[in-house]
């Protein structure tokens, strides 16, 4: 009879324990994605800092070379670290006095949507949108030639992708190539595009550079901000 009656009360012990080890997992977990669903404060819409920012978010919409929007993009905002954003309000303070702006493609880009970009590139049927931004380079190709990758330096929140508009009547600048187009000619140094594209090109990359901006050798639009205040952190909050 005694033994009988200590088996049921380690039974309920035992039962408990996991029970606790449960909750406290599901607290976790719980926890965890509250974190990942806020913005953090180190972080901003650059539009508030940049004055006269133009935002032309592509992954919020279906603008891209992939066809859709992206995941984690759920507003068409442009928010960056605030080390970020106030470097790159220091560019257009530059860039004002040629009469000149600046419009952003992409800033701070979710791990979820890199993640969606993986994804596209590995299915290789999906080609609908080859002519507009990919008409030179097989889509088997775009990982190897550093086009697609599994982690992003948007991810860290002081990455921007963006181009050149006149301040009079808000107008592209010529660049030579469409944003996200891949290919050569969308290299800074390619000698194919016009004379006035190339003297765009290295306009766009001295005010950057003169700010703190380092570029990307195959994309003319990308910069990332030297001493960037998280180099080894990626998040995946939205952006909302």
């Amino acid at each position: 009879m005694r033994g009988k009656g200590r088996g049921p009360v380690r039974r309920r012990s035992r039962i408990s324990l996991r029970s606790v080890r449960a909750m406290g997992i599901s607290l976790l977990l719980a926890s965890t994605s509250a974190r990942a669903a806020d913005r953090p404060a180190a972080f901003v819409d650059a539009a508030q800092v940049v004055s006269g920012l133009v935002v032309e978010m592509r992954y919020a919409g279906g603008h891209n070379f992939v066809g859709t929007p992206i995941d984690g993009y759920e507003r068409p905002l442009c928010l960056l670290t605030r080390q970020a954003a106030q470097a790159l309000g220091e560019v257009e303070r530059d860039l004002r006095a040629r009469g000149l702006g600046l419009k952003v493609y992409d800033c701070y880009r979710p791990v979820r949507a890199v993640a969606n970009f993986v994804r596209w590139a590995r299915d290789l049927r999906d080609v609908k949108r080859k002519a507009e931004f990919y008409p030179t380079v097989n889509k088997r190709d775009l990982f190897r030639l550093g086009y697609i990758a599994v982690q992003s330096g948007h991810s860290r929140g002081a990455t921007v992708d963006l181009g050149l508009v006149t301040l009079a009547d808000g107008r592209d600048l010529d660049m030579g190539t469409p944003f996200d187009t891949f290919g050569p000619r969308s290299w800074p140094g390619d000698t194919a595009v016009s004379v006035d594209a190339r003297a765009n090109r290295v306009l766009l990359a001295a005010a950057m550079r003169r700010r703190g901006f380092r570029p990307y050798v195959r994309e003319w639009w990308h910069f990332t901000l030297r001493g960037e205040p998280f180099p080894g952190t990626y998040f995946d909050f939205p952006v909302r």
